[in-house]
């Protein structure tokens, strides 16, 4: 079949590799550069989402911890493990036999993983390893392990897969509309036509159905993420509460520098995706209830933001859904929600619909 994928973060690019694979011819459109986007601006991690065992997402976060050490196998030179401190003091909002049964059943869920299982640390032992660390009120805390990638540069290998096994990969090559027979309008050139076409645009895959007056089974939340890069190193990487509300938040070690986030707030798709002042006092905030060395707004470095596509399932942003939709309309599949661990996964179903 002659198929077309729109959409070249990452899980363009993994629908577009998988079924090359599977023997289609197959070509991507991007309307920017390939890994511009949200794909390239996400926390760096290969994880299950611990988080989202509290929201009951089992069946998603089983897929993320297979799919982590898959990412970890297949391109060692780009993502590695990463253990984690979860530290929890006397003020925690969540208790130690709480946060001890997820990561249980977190480490259950793994299976035969080549990472260590979770263990608790006295809080002697979660100090000498997170040294960044306030020690009043200190109970302890659980190490952990998940996958931290190059984002970025581990999209464009799979890029580079995706030409190797053929796929046409065609930048700057905006879709203006679809249609359920298989055809793509552009803007600056003619209509093509395919045997099946795979609307694979992330947070813009609904838009650009209301722009094709197709209607969408499903409907998209886009709620922005936003990082610091800041001046300092990190002794340790971290997942802490955020204290003022129930949220959890990462400090990771980038580059020699500490990589800070994530937020999450709803915004629409025609405004500015950019961290903003309200969320670097945010993070900042957070982090300094933890820092024994108070956080200063000028060792923040850089900023970055991404616009996450999840499927509208609550009015609490924290607790959407992270699962992914597909609904077919003839020679039109289009995918809804996705995440970065996932990618892989979700190309495989998106071949299997293919037939």
């Amino acid at each position: 079949m002659q198929i077309a994928v729109i959409g070249g973060g990452i899980n363009g690019l993994c629908c577009a590799w998988k079924m090359a694979q599977a023997g289609h011819r197959v070509s991507l459109f991007e309307r920017g550069q390939l890994m511009q986007g949200t794909s390239s601006a996400s926390s760096k991690l290969l994880h299950g989402g611990l988080r989202y065992l509290e929201t009951g997402q089992i069946r998603l976060v089983r897929e993320a911890l297979k799919e982590r050490d898959h990412w970890l196998a297949r391109a060692p030179h780009l993502a590695h493990p990463l253990p984690i401190l979860l530290p929890i003091y006397r003020s925690s909002r969540r208790p130690r036999w709480l946060l001890g049964l997820g990561l249980a059943t977190y480490d259950l869920l793994a299976g035969h993983s080549s990472l260590p299982k979770s263990s608790w640390l006295s809080a002697k032992e979660t100090i000498a390893k997170a040294p960044q660390l306030k020690s009043d009120g200190l109970m302890g805390g659980y190490l952990f392990h998940d996958g931290q990638m190059d984002d970025r540069e581990l999209g464009l290998w799979v890029a580079r897969q995706c030409r190797e096994s053929g796929v046409d990969l065609q930048e700057d090559s905006p879709v203006e509309q679809v249609s359920t027979d298989g055809e793509i309008h552009f803007a600056d050139r003619q209509t093509e036509a395919f045997d099946r076409v795979i609307n694979v645009a992330g947070p813009w895959a609904g838009q650009l159905l209301n722009r094709s007056s197709i209607p969408a089974a499903h409907a998209l939340d886009p709620v922005r993420g936003s990082h610091l890069v800041v001046d300092r190193p990190c002794g340790h990487a971290l997942l802490l509460e955020v204290p003022a509300d129930n949220r959890v938040f990462f400090m990771l070690p980038w580059k020699q520098k500490t990589l800070i986030g994530t937020t999450e707030v709803r915004q629409s798709l025609d405004e500015p995706i950019a961290c903003s002042e309200a969320e670097i006092d945010y993070l900042i905030e957070a982090c300094n209830r933890y820092c024994s060395q108070p956080l200063q707004h000028h060792e923040v470095l850089s900023t970055f933001a991404g616009l996450r596509p999840l499927l509208h399932s609550t009015g609490n942003a924290s607790r959407a859904s992270r699962e992914y939709a597909i609904q077919t309309n003839n020679k039109l599949l289009t995918v809804f929600g996705g995440k970065w661990t996932t990618a892989m996964a979700l190309a495989q179903r998106v071949s299997s619909s293919i037939h």
